[in-house]
């Protein structure tokens, strides 16, 4: 499926939506599954599933029992490349 090159977000837009303030602290670098799913405003089971079907691919790693989120990785996955198996 073509991407909607209009949607694209670059690193200095990304950058720029957590500025220093509630934002960054909100929404650090490294999240935890519950901070990953209030910023994409979905259930945690949700980003679970998606995660389990290969979807979230270089956006996160599991350490010990937890999953951890990479912010901008996880923002250019979604919404510049769209959620499909690779």
């Amino acid at each position: 499926m073509p991407t909607d090159e209009s949607l694209q977000l670059t690193d200095k837009e990304i950058t720029q939506m957590f500025p220093e303030g509630i934002y960054a602290d909100r929404f650090p670098p490294i999240m935890s599954i519950d901070e990953a799913a209030d910023l994409l405003q979905v259930p945690k089971d949700t980003l679970r599933d998606w995660r389990s079907r290969g979807l979230l691919s270089g956006c996160c790693r599991k350490i010990g029992k937890h999953l951890r989120f990479f912010r901008d990785r996880l923002i250019k996955k979604v919404f510049n490349e769209g959620l499909r198996s690779e």
